[in-house]
């Protein structure tokens, strides 16, 4: 049984995921790209995941600096998810950043930013798998995180509700934007 890939990206759409941007720095040459495929991997070393589309320009550059960083966009960060999902000569012109402790950019209004030694690559169909030794963290402990759900951004909604006499928080996904295609398989073709 063969799946149609437009019927297999809409339904991994189901899976909820955050948004992040993806940063390096290579010869000079800062670059990055918006990217939904991330996750933590260990503890202990403390490493992550990164999928990227091996056609992407930041693709190369990984491989070739072996350091980047993960920008986790906080819930009002769509503007900048798309700013980095777009094809542009200066990604990082009128945006603000730093350059962490192994010269990547990482973005100001990030709601949290890791920085990575890459510790191997493995191949994953038309993407690779980048695993990323963190060795410089920060995070923001009072915002929320931008999702992206059903080709959708979105964002996390607190709200006060009662059950059996006991008030409770609960986080509740409210729709926050159109439908986008800025994400293409978890990464932006930049």
């Amino acid at each position: 049984m063969s799946i149609e890939s437009a019927e297999f990206r809409r339904v991994l759409g189901h899976f909820a995921s955050g948004v992040t941007v993806i940063t390096t720095q290579h010869q000079g040459q800062l670059h990055g790209t918006t990217v939904s495929s991330f996750c933590s991997l260990s503890l202990d070393p403390p490493q992550i995941l990164v999928c990227l589309d091996r056609q992407a320009t930041i693709h190369d550059l990984i491989s070739a600096s072996e350091i980047f960083g993960v920008n986790v966009l906080a819930e009002h960060g769509e503007t900048t998810s798309r700013h980095f999902a777009r094809r542009l000569s200066d990604k990082f012109s009128g945006i603000s950043y730093r350059l962490g402790q192994l010269g990547v950019p990482l973005l100001e209004d990030a709601l949290a930013t890791l920085e990575c030694r890459v510790v191997a690559c493995h191949p994953g169909g038309d993407h690779s798998i980048f695993i990323g030794e963190v060795v410089s963290i920060s995070a923001h402990q009072h915002a929320y995180p931008l999702l992206f759900f059903r080709s959708k951004y979105n964002r996390l909604h607190n709200t006060t509700i009662t059950l059996a006499n006991t008030t409770t928080n609960v986080a509740t996904l409210v729709n926050n934007a159109a439908s986008t295609t800025a994400l293409v398989n978890g990464t932006a073709l930049d």
